[in-house]
């Protein structure tokens, strides 16, 4: 009897640890990897491309600003928060249409949106969905698919992503996303340069687009590795500062 009970306690240890993660799980587990629940209350600054950008998180509030200098050699700040967007001409608020408001807002809101992953990815309009695992150049990756509710998920909320955790370290090395807006188009992007600054994972990115724009992104790992993409430029994030509140 000690003998099956000793068996069948082997058998329930060996399913559990063959069992596969929930999306969830996953998630909760990059979140560490990537710095923990204290970037939820953190301000970060890096540039990057000639623009100056920061971020800052509260208890629910936030602030996100660009700054650079235009052709005339005006400083522009850019400021949005919970409230809505406001643009400076050399410290003057300046009148814009909601339709210039609504640019300006996504194109600072993408910047950091990518910089902050994956962060992000724990809000209610975030819908998760395990894809299994898949290989990339050797290493074995958990794949998450994104996609957004209407309701909360941003002007944005069509957009698909696809996100590569690493099943040992849980780090986000690579990501795939389909977007609508200016005639829209695919992406998948390879991490590299993570480097740790005041406790946060921070990546640069190989930012490639596939050669067949038919292919769907959740297949984007198999296509990678079969040379089906071109590089079109790198993504690097410079003078990177964190601190926490």
């Amino acid at each position: 009897m000690k003998h099956v009970l000793y068996l069948g306690f082997i058998l329930v240890a060996f399913i559990a640890c063959q069992r596969e993660p929930s999306a969830e799980e996953i998630l909760s587990e990059a979140i560490i990897a990537h710095g923990g629940d204290k970037i939820y209350n953190s301000k970060v600054a890096f540039d990057f491309r000639d623009k100056h950008y920061e971020a800052t998180y509260q208890n629910g509030d936030y602030e996100l600003t660009r700054e650079f200098s235009d052709s005339l050699n005006n400083n522009i700040k850019d400021v949005l928060t919970n409230q809505g967007f406001e643009r400076y001409v050399n410290d003057t608020i300046v009148e814009l249409t909601d339709e210039w408001k609504v640019k300006y807002s996504n194109s600072v809101n993408s910047v950091i949106y990518f910089f902050r992953l994956p962060f992000n990815l724990k809000d209610p309009a975030v819908h998760l969905t395990y894809l299994g695992k898949g290989e990339i150049e050797g290493d074995t990756f958990y794949k998450l698919k994104v996609s957004f509710a209407k309701n909360g998920g941003g002007e944005d909320f069509t957009d698909q992503f696809v996100y590569w955790f690493n099943s040992k370290t849980y780090t986000l090395d690579y990501l795939a996303y389909e977007y609508a807006t200016n005639g829209g188009g695919k992406r998948f992007r390879k991490a590299f340069d993570q480097r740790k600054v005041n406790g946060w994972l921070i990546s640069d990115y190989h930012n490639y687009e596939p050669k067949d724009p038919g292919i769907n992104i959740e297949t984007y790992d198999q296509y990678f590795s079969e040379n089906g993409l071109k590089k079109l430029s790198e993504i690097v994030n410079k003078d990177v500062k964190v601190e926490y509140y």
